[in-house]
């Protein structure tokens, strides 16, 4: 027994290089947070060159026994911060009375954590807080990202040797999805080849993933239609005209890119996330097209807010914005200069 021990200790020194802080209090919440928080950095790569950032919420049932779940945000370049505020965290922003300062924190009576310990990762390096120490480390691809999110699950559990045994789910969506079954092959081929710790790996969750745009984006013409959209006669047009290839058609099908284009003028100013809301432009938001609309499910879930002036639903990401660049949340979090 004291060999394993022994064993897992020495694992633990040539791993860990990255120190994790408790954060009771958060600014915008008054009082003591009546969860468990922590955040912190794992090196990876090269000499650790690449510093990936995490928020580790542990279960509010029963930590000990309760699942680990790693997520894995798309884009990619979208942070942890993004699924664990909109989606399944436990606490999300007060987007109806939210006037340009801090804005005040809810709490999600549905998150997730209330039955699994969550680590939300910022990933790759330059998305939310974590960083590269060289212009290499900031280069990627989905090789060498699945390697370093199994590095950093690794080093994560050498780290928090109490979850070791605990049953390991992965999650994504959009292009973090994509990576999720990569991970999933990097852990079962580190298993088989002995590497410590072993991982208690019981299956994966993946959600509006980007597999194959040539499937993926394909498809929006038939959901354009579904939704009534678009008519009959368009629909019927381009089967007949695309032969069905209605993503990087060919240039020479003219009467297939007309009707394309005639498809396109239908739909350019509806909102494709959520047709029942507002198409918001862009630059009004001060966000960039392939945001608005990326395959997030962010924008379903998040609140509605009563302002007088035109809504849109994305408006609501500007209160996470303003709260991630705020100085005292940075220190509140232990974001590294």
């Amino acid at each position: 027994m004291n060999r394993i021990w022994l064993h897992a200790l020495l694992l633990l020194l040539l791993f860990n290089n990255g120190a994790s802080h408790i954060v009771k209090t958060l600014p915008g919440y008054s009082g003591t947070l009546p969860f468990k928080l922590k955040t912190g950095y794992i090196g990876v790569g090269r000499n650790d060159e690449v510093q990936l950032f995490y928020y580790f919420i542990e279960s509010e049932n029963n930590p000990q026994n309760d699942p680990l779940l790693l997520w894995i945000t798309g884009g990619p370049g979208c942070s942890g911060l993004s699924s664990l505020v909109y989606e399944i965290g436990p606490f999300t922003f007060d987007v109806t009375n939210f006037d340009g300062s801090i804005p005040a924190i809810l709490l999600n009576p549905y998150s997730w954590t209330k039955v699994a310990n969550i680590i939300f990762i910022d990933w790759p390096a330059g998305t939310g807080f974590s960083y590269a120490n060289t212009s290499e480390g900031y280069s990627n691809s989905d090789t060498k990202s699945v390697k370093d999110n199994y590095t950093f699950l690794r080093k994560w559990l050498l780290s928090h040797p109490l979850f070791i045994k605990n049953r390991l789910y992965l999650a994504g969506e959009s292009y973090g999805a994509k990576r999720v079954p990569l991970v999933a092959m990097e852990i079962l081929r580190g298993n088989k080849q002995g590497l410590e710790p072993q991982m208690s790996l019981h299956g994966y969750i993946i959600g509006n993933a980007l597999t194959d745009p040539n499937i993926d984006i394909n498809e929006r013409i038939p959901y354009v239609h579904r939704m009534s959209l678009i008519s009959d006669e368009y629909f019927d047009l381009a089967k007949i005209s695309c032969k069905g290839k209605y993503y990087n058609p060919d240039q020479n099908n003219l009467q297939c890119l007309h009707v394309l284009q005639r498809i396109h003028k239908c739909i350019q100013h509806i909102n494709l996330v959520h047709i029942l809301e507002p198409f918001c432009e862009a630059d009004d938001l001060e966000w960039d097209h392939t945001f608005l609309q990326n395959d997030s499910i962010d924008h379903l879930l998040l609140p509605a807010s009563k302002q007088d002036k035109q809504w849109c639903r994305t408006q609501n990401y500007l209160s996470s914005r303003d709260w991630a660049n705020d100085l005292i949340v940075q220190e509140a979090l232990h974001i590294r200069k």
